[in-house]
């Protein structure tokens, strides 16, 4: 349950995120970049960084408007004669996926819509295709594609619908695989390869608007909770000129089911790669299609005792770049964690080779940039603090030893938006005390364009400023180090008591203890909660995505609600201990999404140590989740029901003693409010007195309509100021 960011649910983190890097689109050579300014397209041209305005906001003006299009997002095809902008966004489900296309012809300084027969904001991840001459894009299920010459808007897919979804995908799909944009253009421009998800047999899960009408609305969603079977798929390829399709073979398990979440053209125009995941996404299989015949073969497979992570959790760019295949096509790139660690390999077409190009005891974190030119890839990887980050590059063949690439004086997070060639790079970094700050670098000497080193004099300036917050590894009484921040209250007196705060996610979507600007920070908390007396904490425990190995992220396969709940409290014990200023009659925690279930878990199971706990549209009955998210950590429920049973809390409701807030939004499409009316009905048959909100048709962030955010984070902190006293005794 996370952001997924992000993703992953989402896991609303106590931080403040770094600029988003998809602001700038690379020129296809790596020397130059583009970006939107105010209304306008600038083209800047590196080293020197000199700017042009390659198209000015007065020619993005549709006929009969009076305003320039504001740009969400655009795109420059590879000829870097048209642009591509998308805007009037509309939010599907997580994110803003559907909305208007225009393109602009810079030779002819034309402005058209495209789709204008569809209706409008419906169209959704427009692409130009290789030769630059057409644009594929889908509206209500279906794929089209358009003549840039002609305007000819061809249909390459009939009778989409919500049961048979072309080119895009349904909930469980976009959510916990990141799968949105749902086909691809051959090569040669000739033919798309497409998804199509069928949820004919998905059971659909009804949220209740009370709102916006005096009778209720049912809104439906196709919604595979624990225990059903995944959404079946196929995968056709579409030739452009006939508009036919051809669907390939590819082997299911049809009693369980299995998930395809990746496919993309393997370095041809002939075939396709595929991987599989079986139900329970602990093997995996890369197959070749054959797109004439539709015949498909296994290349390569890969098992795992818990679980296999897709590539979405390991290549920030795979959106982008799709698959990344090297030597001509004879070998791809591909992540593992077979040796306890998470490394890359090449693996040669045919699978039979494989070459571990980053070996030792670390975990890469992403992959940045592939310079087979130059022979090197970099990626990003912290082996001695995993609240941390930093750039490296190795060799490509395997024979380098990894080079550590962000200066040593950048302690923090750190992160690269790096150029085609690997010439040139958009450095982010930020830390627990330095806002998020930016600079051009050349690579892989890490020198500023401007000369001057940006980041370096920021963190010079801000030293002087550090606000009363450490990092702390905290070992239990089991043997088990965990990483930690801990806020210290304003002219703190160590000779006194202090209420303690906890901050909460610990599965396996988010990490909470990270060395980043924001870091200590409540965001629900109105005022300052160092200035009214809270000690505020987070504690990264087993099972979070940090890196420290496959063992510790998978020591909570079948274990959510269980080891993680048990490393928090004992870790909170050890702090109480290292720390004799706490004072463990004021003990709170909270959290959000499955931070709320770990807060209520925490106070159900460990009401000794948690006396006031506030749970945030939180998974009650991990049942209710979806099947992909909750099954690859917890198993088939058919298979082994225990790990549902302990690790939720609905089970141990009953021994709650402490203060509890539930709040959640009844329009949530991600943790049903089904979920809060189950609870309610166990602390109710207990007699266990709580207080509850419900937000009227907000959603998982509790962000829509007037005044939400003040309501709610009023209340957090009235609650919590009530139950948990803040200030010195």
């Amino acid at each position: 349950m996370f952001r997924k960011i992000l993703y992953i649910c989402i896991l609303i983190v106590s931080s403040i995120h770094l600029s988003q890097a998809q602001d700038i689109v690379w020129a296809p050579d790596g020397n130059a970049y583009y970006q939107a300014e105010e209304g306008n397209i600038v083209k800047y041209v590196l080293p020197q960084q000199t700017s042009t305005v390659l198209v000015a906001k007065e020619k993005l003006i549709p006929a009969g408007a009076s305003k320039p299009l504001a740009i969400r997002s655009f795109t420059v095809s590879s000829d870097e004669q048209k642009i591509m902008i998308y805007t009037n966004t509309q939010r599907v489900w997580r994110n803003d996926t559907r909305g208007d296309y225009w393109v602009y012809h810079i030779s002819d300084k034309k402005l058209h819509r495209l789709g204008r027969t569809l209706p409008a904001s419906s169209l959704m991840f427009a692409k130009f295709s290789p030769d630059n001459t057409k644009v594929a894009y889908v509206s209500e299920y279906n794929i089209y594609v358009e003549d840039l010459a002609t305007g000819v808007i061809k249909p390459m897919t009939i009778g989409g619908d919500r049961k048979h979804i072309n080119g895009t995908f349904d909930w469980a799909y976009e959510e916990e695989f990141y799968c949105r944009d749902g086909f691809r253009w051959s090569p040669d421009s000739k033919k798309i390869a497409y998804w199509q998800i069928i949820t004919g047999d998905t059971k659909v899960y009804h949220m209740v608007n009370n709102t916006d009408s005096i009778y209720p609305k049912l809104i439906p969603i196709e919604y595979p909770v624990v225990g059903e079977k995944p959404s079946l798929y196929k995968i056709g390829v579409v030739d452009i000129e006939s508009a036919s399709t051809k669907w390939m073979s590819i082997p299911d398990d049809p009693t369980w089911g299995t998930y395809l979440p990746r496919m993309d053209w393997a370095a041809n125009n002939t075939e396709l790669i595929i991987q599989q995941l079986n139900r329970q996404q602990n093997e995996s299989r890369l197959m070749l299609c054959n797109v004439q015949s539709g015949v498909s073969k296994e290349i390569y497979k890969e098992q795992d005792e818990a679980w296999i992570d897709i590539m979405p959790f390991w290549d920030h760019d795979y959106a982008n770049k799709g698959w990344d295949w090297l030597n001509d096509g004879k070998e791809f790139l591909w992540a593992s964690e077979k040796d306890g660690w998470r490394h890359l390999y090449r693996i040669s077409r045919d699978g039979k080779k494989e070459t571990l190009i980053t070996p030792g005891t670390y975990d890469v974190m992403d992959i940045c940039a592939i310079d087979e030119k130059g022979g090197y890839i970099y990626f990003m990887a912290s082996p001695e603090n995993a609240t941390q980050k930093y750039l490296y590059r190795t060799l490509l063949n395997g024979k380098g030893k990894p080079e550590r690439i962000t200066p040593a004086d950048m302690s923090g997070t750190n992160n690269y938006h790096i150029s085609p060639n690997a010439k040139y790079a958009l450095h982010q970094f930020t830390n627990y005390y330095v806002r998020p700050i930016s600079a051009w670098i050349e690579l892989p000497s890490h020198k500023s364009l401007k000369g001057a080193n940006e980041v370096s004099q920021a963190i010079a300036r801000s030293a002087a400023n550090k606000p009363n917050l450490e990092f702390l590894r905290i070992t239990t009484e089991e043997g088990v180090e965990m990483d930690a921040w801990m806020l210290k209250p304003q002219n703190f007196d160590s000779t006194k008591k202090y209420p303690i705060v906890f901050y909460v996610y610990t599965e396996p979507a988010g990490q909470t203890v990270q060395d980043k600007f924001g870091a200590g920070y409540n965001f629900l908390y109105k005022g300052n909660m160092a200035a009214d007396g809270y000690i505020y904490v987070s504690i990264d425990s087993r099972g979070t995505p940090v890196p420290k190995g496959r063992a510790w992220r998978k020591a909570l396969y079948k274990n959510i609600g269980i080891l993680n709940i048990r490393d928090q409290a004992m870790a909170a014990q050890a702090l109480f201990r290292m720390k004799p200023y706490i004072d463990t009659s004021r003990v709170a925690v909270w959290g959000w999404s499955g931070g709320g279930s770990t807060t209520l878990n925490l106070l159900f199971q460990y009401p000794e140590i948690y006396k006031t706990g506030i749970a945030v549209a939180a998974v009650v009955n991990q049942r209710t989740y979806d099947n992909i998210y909750q099954e690859r950590y917890s198993g088939v429920p058919q298979m082994d029901e225990r790990p549902y049973i302990e690790g939720s809390p609905l089970t141990h409701a009953k021994n709650l003693k402490g203060n509890l807030l539930y709040i959640h939004g009844t329009g949530d499409d991600n943790v049903h409010y089904n979920n809060a009316e189950m609870l309610i009905n166990e602390l109710i048959k207990h007699n266990k007195q709580f207080q509850l909100m419900s937000y009227p048709n907000r959603s998982h962030s509790i962000s829509e309509g007037q005044g939400t955010w003040e309501h709610l984070s009023t209340l957090y902190t009235n609650y919590l100021k009530q139950h948990c006293p803040p200030g010195a005794r």
